[in-house]
C-alpha cells in the first residue's frame, strides 16, 4: 500500500499486491462483468480505466505535435549531427557534427540515432527530426502511467501521467532536439522496470533496467546515473526474497549498466582514431575523459579540470567568460535554486506539493511491512526527486534551467500516488489536512508563478488562489460528505476532485500550453508564452540560445565545452559571420547563414565544403548547405582538432573547400586555442584571403 491512514483506508486499492495479471484493483474493486469482447477491451477493470488511458496518450500526443514544424531545426548544433547520422553510418554510430566524421558533439549519440533513423526512412527535415522527439514524450507518459497505477490504482496513474504532460520543461523538451527527451524517457522506463522487478523480486526485469539506465548514459552521460541510488535503494528494501539475492539482482542490474554502457565505450575507445571521429570536450580524443572531465566532476565542481582549455570552471565553460557560480545560466547555488526565476516556471509548480505529500505518505505508512509496494514506490520516486533536484540545485558548473526536465517524472508520480491516497483517507483528519494544504500550496504557488510575467493573464492568478481555497475547504469539511443519498455524495466528491484539480492544475497547464503554441529556438530554450520575461536568463539574452517564437541561434552555450566567451565582433545576435543571417531570413532555429557563403559551399564538391572556428557556424552552414563543414577546435575553437599537421595533410588530399575567418564562440575570428591559431595563422599565410559576402574565405584548393 502507498498511505495507510486510517483503518477505513486500510483496504484501498494501492494497499493491496497486483494481481496475477500485474494491475492494480482499482477503486471500486471489482472486475468488468460482460461478454468475452468486453473483457478483452476494457480488461479485468473498471470499464473507464482503457479509455481514459488512452485519451490521456492521444492527449499528449496532441499538444506535443502541436505546432510541432515552427520549431524548425530547433538546436542547429544537434540538427546538423542527425543530419549527419542519416548521410554515414560511421557517423550514425559515433556522432560527429559532420558526415566526414571529423569531431563529435560533445555528448555521446544515443539521442542522435532514433531521430536520425527517422530522417534515413522518411528523408531529413525539421518534422522527420521532432516527431520522434514527441512519441518519447507521449511514450514517457505512458510509461510512468503504468509504474504509478501498478502500485496506487489508475486514478493515481492518470493524475501522474497527466502532471508529467502538463510540466511546461516537459513540453518544451518534447518538442525540440536537445537529448533530453531520449534521456527522460529512459530514466521513467528503468523506473517502471524497476517497479515490475520490486513486485516479486523479478531479476530480469532488474537488469532490463540496468540496460536502461546504460542506454541513458550513452544520452548525456552520469546524468543518466542520478536515479540509480534511489531505483536499487527501492528494490533493496522492498524486493521480497532474501538480502543476498536482492544483492545478486542488483549486480545483475549492474551488468546490464556495463554491457550496454562498457560496450559502446569499448567499442570507441578501440576504434583507431583514423576510423573514427575526434571525440569533441576532451583534450586527448577520448570518451573517459569526456565522461569524468567536462561532462563529469566539471560540471558538478565548475572546475577547470579535465576541460579542453583548462578552463575556469565558469558558468561558460573552458575559456568562458561568464562568471563563476552559473548564476548567469540558473540562478546561484543553493537550496532554493528549483524555486528561483531561472528554474521556477519549468519544472516547481508542483514541486512543494510533490515534498509534502512525500513526507507525509513516508510517515502515514511508517508501519508497513519491507515489502509494500507503495512504500517502494515512494522510496523510488522520492529519491529519484532528492538526489536529482540535490545535484542541480548545488552544483557549481555549467546548468541550464531545461535539464530540470529530469524531475518532472518524479514530481508527477508523488504528486499522482499522494494525492489519490490521500484522498481514500480523507476520513483521517490529518489525511485531509495534508491534502488540502498542498492544494491550497500548489494554486498560491501557481500564481507566484505567473505573477513573475504580470502582464500574462493577470486574472488567471486570482481565480486560482480562489479555486484552491474553495478545494481546500471543501477537503477540511467534508463537503464531499453531504446528504444521505449516494448518487448526491458522488456528485459532491466528484465536484471536489474537479476543482482540486483546477485549483492545482490550472497554472501549470496554462504555462504548459502557451509553451507548445510558442516556436522555440537555439540551445537554451525556456518555457512559456513568446516574449515572456518570467524565465529569467533565457528570455533576457535570446540570442545566447534561450529564445522563443523564431529567434536564431547564435550561441549552443550548452551544447558542447566552452559555451561562454563570446566573441564581440558578433555581438549576442549572431547576426554576423558565416553562419548567420543577416536579413532575418530562416525558420526558427534553422541554419540560416551568409547567403553568399552558402552557394559557395553548395557548390563546392570536396570531402568537407570547409572549415570554421566554432560548431555553431558549422551547424548552420551544413544545414543552410547540406555539405559536411569540419568545426575547428569544436565549439568553440578549444579542442586540439585538427592539428596544424593533420589539417595540412587534409589539405594536401584537397579534401576542404575553404577556410572561412570567424565564428568561433570563443576563440576570436581565427580560432581559440593556439594550436588552432596556428592553423589559422598558416591559411593566411599561404593562401589567398577574398571577401564573400560578409564573411573572408581562403580557398584551399588549386
Amino acid at each position: 500500500m502507498t498511505c495507510t491512514v486510517s483503518p477505513a483506508d486500510a483496504g484501498s486499492a494501492a494497499g493491496r499486491q497486483p494481481s496475477s495479471s500485474g494491475q492494480a484493483v482499482s477503486m471500486t474493486g471489482s472486475a468488468v462483468p460482460g461478454s468475452r469482447w468486453s473483457r478483452y477491451i476494457f480488461g479485468a477493470q473498471p470499464r473507464w480505466v482503457r479509455p481514459s488511458a488512452a485519451g490521456l496518450l492521444v492527449a499528449t500526443a496532441v499538444l506535443y505535435l502541436w505546432n510541432l514544424a515552427a520549431t524548425g531545426y530547433g538546436n542547429p548544433f544537434y540538427a546538423a549531427a542527425i543530419q549527419a547520422g542519416t548521410k554515414d553510418w560511421t557517423a550514425f554510430l559515433f556522432g560527429p557534427l559532420d558526415a566526414g566524421n571529423a569531431i563529435t558533439v560533445d555528448k555521446p549519440p544515443a539521442a542522435l540515432w532514433i531521430p536520425a533513423l527517422a530522417g534515413r526512412i522518411f528523408g531529413f527535415s525539421p518534422l522527420s527530426m521532432l516527431v520522434p522527439e514527441a512519441l518519447m514524450g507521449v511514450a514517457a507518459v505512458g510509461f510512468l502511467y503504468l509504474a504509478v497505477k501498478r502500485v496506487s490504482g489508475p486514478a493515481a496513474g492518470l493524475l501522474a501521467g497527466g502532471a508529467l504532460a502538463l510540466t511546461p520543461v516537459a513540453a518544451l523538451m518534447f518538442k525540440f532536439n536537445n537529448p533530453d527527451a531520449m534521456l527522460t524517457l529512459c530514466r521513467v522506463l528503468a523506473a517502471y522496470f524497476t517497479t515490475r522487478a520490486i513486485e516479486r523480486a523479478g531479476w530480469t526485469w532488474l537488469v532490463a533496467a540496468g540496460a536502461v539506465i546504460g542506454l541513458a548514459f550513452l544520452t548525456k552521460m552520469l546524468q543518466g546515473f542520478l536515479i540509480v541510488p534511489a531505483l536499487g535503494l527501492a528494490y533493496l528494501w522492498a524486493a521480497p526474497t532474501s538480502t543476498g539475492r536482492r544483492l545478486a539482482h542488483l549486480l545483475g542490474a549492474l551488468g546490464g549498466i556495463v554491457v550496454v554502457a562498457g560496450g559502446y565505450i569499448a567499442l570507441f575507445q578501440l576504434t583507431p582514431a583514423s576510423e573514427r571521429p575526434y571525440m569533441a570536450g576532451s583534450s586527448t580524443n577520448s570518451f573517459l575523459e569526456l565522461t569524468f572531465g567536462y561532462n563529469g566532476l566539471a560540471r558538478i565542481t565548475g572546475s577547470g579540470e579535465g576541460m579542453p582549455d583548462g578552463g575556469a570552471g565558469d558558468a561558460g565553460g573552458p575559456g568562458g567568460r561568464l562568471g563563476g557560480g552559473n548564476a548567469g545560466f540558473g540562478g546561484a547555488a543553493g537550496l532554493l535554486r528549483m524555486f528561483g526565476t531561472s528554474f521556477g516556471g519549468e519544472v516547481s509548480w508542483l514541486l512543494p506539493a510533490a515534498l509534502v505529500l512525500l513526507v507525509a505518505c513516508l510517515w502515514f505508512t511508517r508501519r508497513e511491512v519491507r515489502t509494500s509496494p507503495g512504500r517502494a514506490a515512494l522510496i523510488l520516486w522520492g529519491g529519484w526527486l532528492l538526489v536529482t533536484a540535490g545535484v542541480f540545485s548545488f552544483m557549481s558548473g555549467i546548468v541550464h534551467p531545461y535539464y530540470s526536465v529530469a524531475l518532472a517524472p518524479a514530481v508527477a508520480a508523488l504528486v499522482g500516488i499522494g494525492s489519490v491516497e490521500l484522498w481514500r483517507g480523507r476520513d483521517y483528519w490529518p489525511a485531509r489536512t495534508v491534502l488540502a494544504a498542498a492544494i491550497l500550496g500548489t494554486s498560491i504557488w501557481s500564481a507566484v508563478l505567473l505573477g513573475r510575467d504580470a502582464s500574462w493573464l493577470p486574472w488567471l492568478r486570482v481565480t486560482i488562489i480562489a479555486l484552491g481555497v474553495l478545494a481546500a475547504a471543501a477537503i477540511l469539511l467534508r463537503l464531499d460528505a453531504l446528504g444521505t443519498s449516494g448518487w448526491f455524495r458522488r456528485a459532491g466528491a466528484a465536484a471536489v476532485v474537479v476543482v482540486s484539480l483546477l485549483a492545482g492544475g490550472l497554472g501549470t497547464g496554462a504555462w504548459t500550453l502557451a509553451t507548445a503554441a510558442s516556436a522555440h529556438s537555439g540551445s537554451i530554450p525556456t518555457s512559456g508564452p513568446a516574449g515572456s520575461s518570467a524565465a529569467g536568463f533565457g528570455s533576457r539574452a535570446a540570442g545566447l540560445g534561450g529564445n522563443r517564437a523564431g529567434g536564431r541561434d547564435a550561441a549552443a552555450m550548452d551544447s558542447a565545452p566552452g559555451a561562454g566567451g563570446l566573441d564581440p565582433s558578433r555581438g549576442f545576435d549572431g547576426a554576423t559571420g558565416p553562419g548567420g543571417a543577416t536579413d532575418g531570413s530562416g525558420g526558427p532555429g534553422e541554419g540560416t547563414a551568409d547567403a553568399a557563403v552558402t552557394a559557395l559551399l553548395a557548390g563546392t564538391t570536396t570531402k568537407w565544403s570547409a572549415i570554421v572556428s566554432g560548431a555553431s557556424q558549422a551547424a548552420n552552414l551544413e544545414l543552410a548547405t547540406n555539405t559536411d563543414v569540419i568545426s575547428l577546435g569544436g565549439w568553440n575553437g578549444g579542442d586540439p582538432y585538427p592539428t596544424l599537421a593533420g589539417f595540412q595533410a587534409m589539405v594536401a588530399k584537397g579534401e576542404i573547400g575553404y577556410f572561412i575567418e570567424g565564428g568561433g564562440m570563443g576563440g576570436g575570428g581565427m580560432g581559440g586555442r593556439s594550436g588552432n591559431s596556428e592553423v589559422a595563422a598558416w591559411v593566411q599565410d599561404n593562401f589567398q584571403a577574398q571577401s564573400v559576402g560578409n564573411s573572408t574565405v581562403y580557398q584551399l584548393t588549386r
